[in-house]
């Protein structure tokens, strides 16, 4: 018989929040919004994040238990629903009282220049993150971070010709109810159009010439941004919860600005 040290009580009465795996790679299974407002799925690379409580009695946890977890699931597609089954499984293998799981992955989403409509992807950092508490109580959330342009109003404003413009990194965070449904898709478009400015993989001079000029013409400081995005959210009567955080990487500053904002609906 080969001893099992972590099943060996713990003196120490200190019980742990959070214990798992992180950055286990999987390819994952989602569901694609098609043209005619459909799904299909699509196979992502993920990076997974897993843990569970630990008691306090309880020397360590079953770490083979969470790669065990994800095999059992892997052939399936996991919307909200199904990563609450993941989480009540992790739950119950692993006597634990509370469960956490996320899934890191980057979505492409094809995207056509403005004027000459080059088509190219976009690439966009995407989650799935899910948690179960003790009370049995599940809450899912859907993540995105979202490249932007910014154009500065005051710049604007001063000088004689031109302002300065930067990159800028919008991420939203929603949660809503099982029964509901959310398209990544709809989420991005959604953040990008309240941006001074779209970003595009693919430029030709008569696009860049049209997107400059309407950073220009739509100047937003970050709040500008996060109060956009705060409206729409608000209109949104599927999202429950949401966090909403914008970060501009500054071009003529050694600093960035950002703007943050938390809400229960």
């Amino acid at each position: 018989m080969i001893k099992d040290v972590q099943n060996q009580k713990d003196l120490r009465n200190i019980p742990i929040q959070k214990v798992g795996v992180k950055d286990v790679e999987i390819p994952l299974k989602i569901e694609r919004k098609t043209k005619d407002n459909k799904s299909e799925l699509e196979v992502v690379y993920a990076k997974t994040k897993m843990s569970v409580s630990l008691p306090s009695d309880f020397k360590g946890t079953h770490m083979s238990r969470f790669i065990e977890i994800l095999n059992d699931y892997k052939k399936e597609s996991l919307l909200s629903t199904d990563i609450e089954r993941v989480l009540f499984d992790m739950k119950n293998r692993l006597d634990a009282t509370n469960a956490y799981l996320k899934f890191d992955f980057k979505y492409f989403i094809k995207k056509y220049a403005p004027i000459s409509k080059l088509e190219s992807l976009m690439c966009y950092n995407c989650a799935f993150e899910g948690e179960l508490d003790e009370d049995c109580n599940f809450n899912f959330y859907l993540i995105v971070c979202v490249p932007i342009t910014t154009l500065c109003p005051c710049s604007k404003e001063i000088s004689d010709f031109g302002a300065h413009n930067q990159r800028a990194l919008l991420k939203l965070k929603v949660s809503y109810d099982n029964d509901k449904h959310i398209w990544l898709e709809d989420l991005i478009k959604m953040a990008e159009s309240c941006a001074s400015s779209e970003i595009y993989p693919l430029l030709k001079r008569e696009d860049e010439k049209f997107v400059t000029e309407a950073a220009y013409k739509n100047p937003k400081f970050v709040e500008d941004v996060i109060r956009d995005v705060v409206v729409k959210l608000n209109e949104n009567p599927v999202i429950k919860f949401y966090e909403a955080e914008i970060e501009a990487m500054e071009s003529i500053h050694n600093h960035n600005a950002w703007a943050y904002q938390k809400c229960y609906k």
